[in-house]
């Protein structure tokens, strides 16, 4: 099974690394993306790509502000 690899970049994408032709990205649509030759890509997170789903630079441009950090389950609590 192939290894793959999502980092959240702060304040920016979604890095996505993995073999190539490991991973299947498709549309609403069921439209499968191209994504030959790309072990490596990133997606967008603010929104305002204009080549979503990937990343274009624009976050760094409005300023976008991602939240980092998952909120973790207080053990023992509800």
């Amino acid at each position: 099974m192939a290894t793959v690899k999502i980092t959240v970049r702060k304040n920016g994408p979604y890095r996505v690394e993995a073999p190539e032709g490991s991973i299947e990205l498709v549309d609403s649509d069921g439209n499968k993306y191209d994504l030959t030759g790309k072990p490596a890509f990133s997606l967008c997170r603010c929104g305002g790509s204009v080549t979503k789903p990937f990343c274009d630079g624009t976050h760094s441009k409005i300023g976008f502000q991602g939240a980092e950090s998952a909120v973790k389950k207080v053990e023992g609590g509800n």
